[in-house]
């Protein structure tokens, strides 16, 4: 794929050891956030726990959340090191490491806008992850203005994809309109295609429906092909990222396509030995019945698939999106937790 189409592989986690060998098969970018921090902790304690030690230190008046996001800031800036190279050979539009804003900022476009220029500063290659919330779309605009290549996340639906795209676009402006330069930027759009995947089989257990439940393995797919074709209709200047993996099709669909593929190694090397053909898929559109019959059953999918489906006010109570923002608030927790157990041990446990 990576070497016969114009889609392009991102490595879904900063571990330096996955990230390696991601980068042989065609890798030009990796992410990292809350969730992923705490997984390369528990892989990598053995080299993480002494310098968590050894922050606590130098930090002596800091707390166990500010020594995480600290962890958080190393574990992405030694990845983007690897990927410098890329970087300066795609000219910006690959080769970056995406960190995340602390999603706990969710609700204030000040804080996230504040933290985006922040990381985006820990190296060159930096894209920063904010939140398609009400207040995500605002910092979205305004980190693009400052010149922070951003990568939209939490980000489920055709109406949030089309107001990071639009808000992106007025970023853009502001800087061409000023002789900014932006011929370097590589913002991209996220869209956890899983995660789509994932609530409507929630919705289908708890509301008692009936489809063929093959049906369900194709939501986030649609939502997808859905959202590249206005993309390229419309020329939005940033593209789309594929997330979340839960079958192959969250791959395979989007061969051929201007975007970006995501997925975590461990989904990577299956892909390498799997035969399922690298062909181009991108413009094979989603069976129609199957389309209909999941707007016809679940209302959620049709304010994902709609364009009109969900006002910028209504994407903070989305279930997808307070579902995922519960889990990446949570691991911030985690991580928080993990640092103590260095900072403070505990001395009921031998």
């Amino acid at each position: 794929m990576t070497q016969t189409t114009p889609t392009c592989l991102w490595n879904d986690s900063a571990s330096l050891e996955e990230l390696s060998y991601s980068i042989g098969p065609g890798a030009v970018g990796a992410t990292c956030n809350p969730v992923i921090a705490v997984t390369v902790l528990k892989q990598e304690w053995s080299r993480w726990k002494p310098r968590i030690a050894e922050l606590h230190n130098q930090l002596p008046l800091a707390t166990e959340d500010e020594i995480g996001w600290k962890v958080i800031e190393e574990m992405s800036s030694q990845a983007a090191s690897l990927l410098e190279p890329i970087f300066r050979e795609h000219k910006g539009r690959n080769g970056r490491l995406s960190i995340q804003t602390d999603p706990r900022y969710y609700r204030d476009p000040k804080a996230i806008v504040e933290q985006a220029v922040r990381f985006s500063n820990l190296a060159p290659n930096m894209i920063v992850k904010i939140p398609v919330t009400s207040a995500g779309v605002v910092a979205i605009e305004e980190a693009t203005y400052r010149g922070v290549s951003i990568n939209a996340t939490v980000s489920f639906t055709l109406p949030q994809c089309i107001a990071v795209a639009e808000a992106v676009e007025r970023g853009l402006r502001r800087r061409e309109r000023e002789g900014l330069e932006i011929s370097t930027m590589g913002p991209v759009c996220t869209i956890m295609v899983g995660r789509v995947d994932d609530w409507l089989k929630v919705v289908f257990d708890k509301e008692n429906l009936s489809t063929d439940p093959g049906y369900l393995e194709w939501a986030g797919v649609a939502v997808f092909k859905k959202a590249y074709a206005i993309f390229r209709e419309r020329g939005y200047r940033l593209r789309l990222l594929s997330a979340a993996f839960r079958n192959h099709m969250h791959w395979s669909e989007f061969i051929g396509g201007d975007v970006v593929i995501s997925p975590p190694c461990s989904w990577q090397k299956r892909y390498n030995a799997s035969d399922i053909p690298v062909i181009n898929r991108i413009d094979t559109p989603v069976d129609d019945r199957i389309v209909q019959d999941l707007l016809k059953r679940f209302p959620d999918f049709r304010r994902a698939y709609m364009e009109d489906g969900l006002s910028v006010r209504e994407f903070d109570t989305y279930g997808c999106t307070v579902r995922t923002l519960r889990q990446f608030i949570g691991a911030c927790a985690e991580l928080s937790s993990m640092v103590r157990d260095v900072m403070l041990p505990n001395p009921d446990i031998k």
